[in-house]
């Protein structure tokens, strides 16, 4: 990677502050910048580090005032929000790595009814089934197997160990982190007269709209008919589980170890802590706010609200609970008190 402080800013539409010939060919968090690496600032908490890096090249925030001069190797790039346009540039630098990735290696294995499309990379070891379809400068990366008639958009990038299960869908611009399971059979068993159980096939599909991300080690169960949904935009992180039939509205993130059991349909806009547990068929409107470690047993139908505890309640009254829960020792003490008190009272009359 080589960009000069003048194609950085042509990249990121910024206000370039200094040589638009600098050169930087790497990146760096400011108080670890290098010479020619780029940095960010967006926070004004941090300025001071803007004074003593040793990076060529940093991407600052339009809000926040200098009181000094910048030393004379550094040269600023102004932007509304440096977080933003940093996230550009790693997108831009991972696209530029990726670029040396193309070709198909010799231990694949692609069924010959499987469609390929250009500028894609498939890694070692990767199986690829019967009328699968898979899109446009994709990367598809060592040991990962797509089953049977899925069809996968373009743009995305798959890592390493990845399953997907036959019939499945995958949008454009998606990403699938290593170990993740997307299309497994769900959680479905009938007890009979004997208390065995009978297994209930699954014969549905997992969709992943665009612009999806899911974490390592995450799973996606299939649904029992019809499809688990994950709408456009969503973010899920590590170890997430999500049952047969979910359905996770447009732009709704889920942090890590959370848990969705079947049926449930979560809304749009939604942001999800971690450890949060659902139980089944559940409805969860929109921009709703869970904090971590929540259990939710039952629905909810308030847009925007913020819940936290178990079982879940509106936040304000979970801090009042917990203020009163840390007490209880010493409102047990005084009621012990109390009671001798009114014992020793009684004794003397």
């Amino acid at each position: 990677m080589e960009f000069s402080a003048g194609q950085v800013a042509e990249l990121i539409q910024g206000k370039l502050e200094g040589s638009e010939t600098t050169v930087v060919t790497n990146l760096s968090k400011i108080d670890q910048g290098e010479p020619n690496t780029l940095s960010f600032l967006y926070s004004a908490d941090y300025v001071s580090h803007l004074y003593t890096t040793a990076a060529s090249v940093v991407i600052i925030s339009n809000s926040i005032q200098l009181e000094y001069p910048v030393p004379n190797h550094v040269s600023l790039i102004w932007v509304d929000d440096a977080r933003m346009a940093f996230a550009q540039i790693l997108q831009t630098y991972k696209q530029y790595k990726q670029q040396a990735k193309v070709g198909i290696h010799p231990k694949a294995t692609i069924h010959h009814t499987a469609q390929v499309g250009e500028n894609v990379f498939i890694g070692a070891n990767v199986v690829i089934g019967p009328n699968v379809k898979v899109g446009n400068n994709c990367f598809i990366h060592a040991n990962t197997t797509i089953s049977d008639d899925t069809c996968i958009g373009n743009d995305c990038t798959i890592y390493n160990n990845v399953s997907i299960y036959e019939e499945c869908v995958i949008g454009s611009d998606c990403v699938i982190q290593a170990g993740a399971i997307i299309g497994g059979d769900g959680f479905g068993f009938q007890p009979n007269s004997e208390n065995n159980y009978t297994k209930i096939v699954h014969i549905g599909n997992v969709i992943l709209e665009d612009h999806v991300e899911i974490g390592a080690n995450t799973t996606i169960d299939r649904a029992t008919m019809g499809s688990t949904i994950i709408r456009k935009g969503v973010k899920l992180d590590n170890l997430i589980q999500v049952g047969h039939n979910v359905e996770i509205g447009e732009n709704t993130v889920i942090a890590a170890q959370s848990g969705i059991a079947g049926s449930t349909i979560i809304g749009k806009n939604c942001m999800i802590g971690g450890q949060v547990g659902f139980a089944g068929h559940q409805r969860i409107a929109d921009g709703v706010k869970i904090a971590a470690k929540t259990g939710v047993p039952k629905d909810i139908l308030t847009e925007n609200t913020i819940l936290q505890g178990i079982p879940a309640m509106p936040i304000g009254d979970f801090r009042k609970s917990f203020v009163l829960y840390k007490n209880f020792p010493s409102i047990k003490q005084e009621l012990d008190n109390l009671k001798q008190q009114i014992a020793e009272l009684k004794s003397n009359n």
